[in-house]
């Protein structure tokens, strides 16, 4: 009888193993749900959005298995008779786990990809700057942010059709849903206000005042009780709660270009993860009374981040570090650094992701998507830093004779005019080619970007009349002041 019972229950075990939609109690799914132990079949996706790739990752030996390329690098996707996508950003996937739907804001798309077999399924062209995509609970709609515009784009879950939009504040950044699948949670990137809508009507049936416009990401704690929220221009993430009336419950002060959130539940509790994007740390806070309980340096520009199916890792991809760091959520530590594309944004976890099969169908190397150059900028010039005290770090992006420089910049005065520049003297005098103009936002910082041959004038000068340098000084292009920082060595 034993015997029978016991064969009855590894049955069982199978038989949930192989359901088409089992999710992990971790996020989005439901606490309720199983933990999924990582193994070969689960996959980690990063979109990537200079190189226009999403990397795939196996998360067992965290061994980057390759790239589905969407686009083509500058200038080839300057042509007016481009296909391909442009500025791959956002993504989300689907309940069986079978399918990613990835965001890119350049050509106002979602390519739909088979997580079997890497193969793009189909493209639906949205509106103008889509920002992030996500399937709702039950499969059956896919939710578009259009950042660009005012609403939510409804597209059908199986034919991947526009069903209906949903009229929201100008700007929606992200939508993530309840667990239970009943909310979905939109927050905005231009309006400072994140609504609730019902997902059975389309009906916005609650308001969240948010701290300032700027929010990027928001995301639903499993158990149903929580919504968190990060606001990148102020360097803060809010909390309220997830049943009516929707109450804010608490604000923190996390840290300058604050990016994304998401929570792992483990034998410790349960907690919150964001990225913090000008200090390149996670913090760690618990999701019962919000005590910060670790710091973790990342590397450079944190940016998306997921749990592991049964939340034993944190994935984060580092956007101006070319990399996916994985995180040991027991001990708080970097275990793994895995190369991937260039800057990554968003980054999902797969549990189940690959049912059988090496899932390496239709990938390609990383080769050019995989080459850039990191330098950095400090107060005082011949001064040698670590990355770490650097408050400005730079990555040039190789596109083959060009790259896409970007800035982080931080420790500066807030909501100031400045402008990146090239010096020809090391000390950042001398004549100045501007770059690009920007202004600091509200926590002191600014992510600034500018593309051509800068590689070729900053590093690799034949002669000293050639080399160029790079600094930042206050002001217009027209009418600055002396550099406040200058480019240093380590």
């Amino acid at each position: 009888m034993k015997s029978v019972i016991f064969s009855m229950a590894l049955l069982a075990c199978a038989c949930l193993a192989g359901l088409p939609y089992a999710r992990a109690g971790q996020a989005p799914g439901s606490a309720s749900d199983r933990d999924i132990p990582i193994s070969h079949r689960d996959r980690v996706y990063a979109a990537e959005q200079f190189s226009n790739t999403v990397s795939v990752t196996d998360p067992v030996d965290n061994r980057l298995l390759g790239v589905i390329r969407l686009g083509d690098p500058l200038p080839g996707n300057l042509s007016a008779l481009y296909k391909g996508q442009l500025l791959v950003h956002g993504m989300g996937y689907s309940p069986d786990h079978r399918t990613l739907a990835v965001v890119s804001i350049g050509s106002n798309s979602v390519t739909f990809i088979d997580t079997t077999t890497n193969a793009v399924k189909h493209t639906t062209y949205v509106g103008r700057s889509p920002h992030e995509a996500f399937f709702t609970p039950d499969g059956r709609e896919v939710w578009v942010t259009i950042r660009g515009e005012d609403y939510i784009d409804v597209l059908d879950g199986n034919t991947y059709a526009e069903k209906t939009r949903i009229k929201v504040p100008a700007g929606p950044g992200m939508q993530i849903f309840s667990p239970d699948g009943k909310y979905g949670y939109v927050c905005s990137s231009f309006n400072p206000e994140t609504d609730v809508i019902a997902v059975a009507n389309h009906t916005i049936v609650g308001r969240v005042k948010q701290a300032s416009p700027f929010c990027p990401n928001i995301a639903a704690t499993p158990d149903g009780k929580q919504v968190w929220f990060t606001l990148k221009d102020i360097g803060k993430v809010q909390v309220f709660d997830a049943r009516p009336p929707f109450a804010l419950l608490k604000t923190l002060d996390t840290g300058p270009l604050t990016n994304h959130v998401n929570f792992a539940r483990t034998t410790k509790g349960s907690f919150a993860y964001v990225t913090i994007g000008g200090p390149n740390q996670v913090k760690v806070y618990r999701t019962d009374d919000f005590e910060q309980v670790a710091t973790i340096p990342v590397g450079k520009l944190p940016h998306g981040l997921w749990p592991s199916g049964d939340g034993s890792r944190i994935y984060v991809d580092l956007e101006n570090g070319d990399a996916v760091t994985a995180i040991d959520t027991l001990t708080n530590k970097v275990i793994a650094t895995v190369p991937v594309g260039q800057a990554p944004q968003a980054l999902v976890y797969v549990p189940d992701a690959v049912p059988a099969g090496k899932g390496t169908q239709n990938l390609q190397p990383l080769g050019l998507a995989g080459q850039a150059t990191h330098l950095m900028l400090a107060s005082r010039a011949g001064h040698t830093v670590s990355s770490a005290e650097a408050p400005t770090s730079v990555s040039l992006f190789d596109q083959g004779l060009t790259q896409v420089l970007q800035a982080v910049v931080t420790d500066l005065p807030p909501k100031q005019p400045y402008v990146l520049a090239l010096a020809t003297r090391a000390d950042g005098t001398g004549a100045l080619v501007p770059l690009a103009a920007f202004k600091t936002n509200p926590a002191g910082s600014a992510v600034v970007n500018a593309v051509g041959p800068i590689r070729q004038v900053v590093q690799e000068g034949n002669a000293a009349v050639d080399r160029r340098y790079l600094v930042i000084v206050p002001g217009t292009a027209a009418a600055h002041g002396a550099p406040v920082q200058i480019q240093v060595f380590r």
